[in-house]
C-alpha cells in the first residue's frame, strides 16, 4: 500500500491536534466521580481504566471518586432488605451500613486492581500505578429531619486535603469511596457525587469531571448542549422538571463547584468509548462542560463595549502594536468583535473580519488587560474566534502583527506571504508598518 509523500495518517493528526491539551493538563488536578453502574460494566471497565491510566501517564493529579449503588442494592436484595428513601434521602440503619462497607470495599479493590494491571499487549503495559486510599474524608450524620432520623446517612464535613495533596505530589492516584468517617470513629454512607463536588471544591481542582449513565443533555432544537456557563446550569435546574435524578445531582454539584473555585465541570456519558480522552483532548470534545467563568464572559461585543474596547485598546495603540482606530470606525465595525467582560468590564478583546469569498478571515486587534494576562484569556478569545470562523465557513485565518510573531507562532500560525492576503486586503498593507503575515488552517 502507498501513500502520497503529503499525506497526514488521521492518528497522527488526532495526535498533533492533541499536544497543546497534553501540555495544558500535565500538572493538574482532576476529580472524577465514577458511578457504580460505570464498575459494575465488565465490558466498557477495561477501557475506562485505560484512559484513566494513560491521564495518569501524561501528568495529569488524579482523584477518583467512585459511588457503589448498584452493588448495595444487590447485596440487600441477597439478604430481602431494601435501601429506604425518605424525602430523596437514604435511610442507612446497622444492616444497610454493613451492605455499604461491604460493596465499596468490593468496588475499590476491583479498581485498585485494574489500576495496577501492566501486561503485555494492552494499553497498560508497562504502565505502574500507584493507589492510595484512605479515611479523607471527614463527616457528619444527616441526623433528625422533619421527624425522620437517617441513622448513618451522613454528609461531608471537610475533606483532608493536606493528605490528598500529599499523595498527588508523589504521583499517587487518590481513590474515594462513598464513606465518611467522623472524629469518633463512626461510618457514614455518603453519596458519591457529594464527596466529588467536595472534594473538587477543597482543592480547587483545575475540573471537575461526571461520567453519566444518560446521553448528554439536548437544547430545544434537540442539539446536544456542549458549553454552558452557571446561569444556563441554574437555568436548567430551576426550569426542567424531568431531569434524570442523577444528572440534576451532577448539575447541582457542577453549580456548587464552580462556586467555589472549580473553573471547569464536564458531564460525559460514559458508555462513549474514549469520551474522556476525547473531551480533554479535542478542541470540541464530546460532553457537556459548565464553565465557571470562561463562556459566561465570553459574548459578541455590542455597541455599549465600545467605550471598553478603547479604553482597553488604547495602551496598546499608543505603544504601536495596535493600529489605531476612531471611535466611528470601532462602532461600526462592532459586530466583528467578541469581548471578555468581567464585573462589567472589558478585559479582552478580538475582531474577526471575514473575507468569504477566499475562505480566509482576519483575526485582529485581540488585546488583553495587563492586570489579566497570563491567564488563558488569549487563549480562550483566539479558540472563540476559530469557532466564529468556523461557523461563518472560513477554513483559514491570517494575522498581521509586528511585536506578538512568537505568540502566533506557538499557536500554530505559519509565516505567509502578501501574496496570500485576500486582495481587499493587500491593496490596504501598511508597507510603513511593515507587519508580518501569518496563517493558520482551521478546518477539522
Amino acid at each position: 500500500m502507498s501513500t502520497s509523500a503529503d499525506a497526514t495518517l488521521p492518528n497522527i493528526a488526532w495526535f498533533r491536534n492533541a499536544a497543546p491539551y497534553i501540555n495544558a493538563h500535565r500538572g493538574r488536578t482532576f476529580v472524577i466521580c465514577i458511578g457504580g453502574e460505570a464498575a459494575a460494566d465488565p465490558e466498557r471497565l477495561p477501557a475506562l481504566v485505560h484512559d484513566l491510566a494513560l491521564l495518569a501517564s501524561l501528568g495529569v493529579r488524579l482523584v477518583l471518586v467512585h459511588g457503589a449503588r448498584p452493588q448495595i442494592e444487590a447485596r440487600l436484595r441477597a439478604e430481602g432488605r431494601e435501601l429506604r428513601y425518605v424525602n430523596g434521602l437514604r435511610v442507612t440503619d446497622g444492616p444497610a451500613l454493613e451492605a455499604v462497607i461491604a460493596a465499596a470495599a468490593t468496588v475499590r479493590v476491583e479498581l485498585e486492581a485494574r489500576l495496577s494491571m501492566g501486561a503485555a499487549n494492552t494499553p497498560m503495559s508497562g504502565v505502574r500505578l500507584n493507589v492510595s486510599s484512605g479515611n479523607h474524608v471527614i463527616a457528619k450524620p444527616l441526623g433528625v429531619r422533619e421527624g425522620v432520623d437517617y441513622l448513618h446517612t451522613g454528609e461531608v464535613r471537610r475533606i483532608d486535603t493536606r493528605s490528598i495533596r500529599a499523595q498527588l505530589e508523589l504521583g499517587q492516584i487518590v481513590l474515594l469511596s462513598p464513606l465518611g468517617y467522623s472524629p469518633t470513629g463512626e461510618v457514614f454512607n455518603l453519596f458519591a457525587t457529594e464527596i466529588a463536588t467536595a472534594t473538587a471544591s477543597a482543592l480547587r481542582a483545575d475540573k471537575l469531571i461526571f461520567l453519566e449513565e444518560m446521553p448528554t443533555l439536548r437544547d430545544a432544537s434537540r442539539a446536544p448542549l456542549r458549553q454552558i456557563g452557571l446561569p444556563e446550569a441554574r437555568a436548567l435546574l430551576q426550569n426542567r422538571r424531568t431531569l434524570d435524578e442523577d444528572i440534576r445531582a451532577h448539575l447541582q454539584g457542577a453549580v456548587d463547584a464552580c462556586a467555589n473555585g472549580v473553573r471547569r465541570v464536564h458531564l460525559l456519558e460514559r458508555r462513549i468509548d474514549g469520551a474522556l480522552l476525547h473531551e480533554l483532548y479535542t478542541r470540541d470534545g464530546i460532553g457537556m462542560l459548565i464553565s465557571a467563568d470562561g463562556y459566561e464572559s465570553l459574548r459578541p461585543a455590542t455597541i455599549d463595549d465600545a467605550s471598553g474596547i478603547l479604553a482597553l485598546i488604547a495602551p496598546l495603540e499608543a505603544e504601536g502594536i495596535l493600529v489605531r482606530r476612531s471611535r466611528e470606525q470601532l462602532e461600526l465595525e462592532i459586530g466583528c468583535f467578541s469581548v471578555r467582560e468581567r464585573d462589567g468590564m472589558v478585559i479582552a478583546c478580538a475582531a474577526l473580519y471575514g473575507y468569504p469569498a477566499e475562505g480566509l478571515g482576519e483575526l485582529a486587534c485581540l488585546a488583553v488587560a495587563a492586570d489579566y494576562r497570563h491567564q488563558g484569556h488569549g487563549d480562550e478569545l483566539l479558540e472563540h474566534i476559530e469557532r466564529r470562523a468556523r461557523a461563518q465557513g472560513l477554513h483559514r485565518l491570517f494575522v498581521l502583527t509586528t511585536r506578538t510573531a512568537h505568540w502566533f507562532r506557538e499557536r500554530g500560525f505559519a509565516p505567509g506571504d502578501l501574496d496570500e492576503l485576500p486582495l481587499a486586503k493587500r491593496s490596504l498593507y501598511n508597507y510603513q508598518r511593515n507587519s508580518r503575515i501569518f496563517f493558520k488552517d482551521i478546518r477539522q
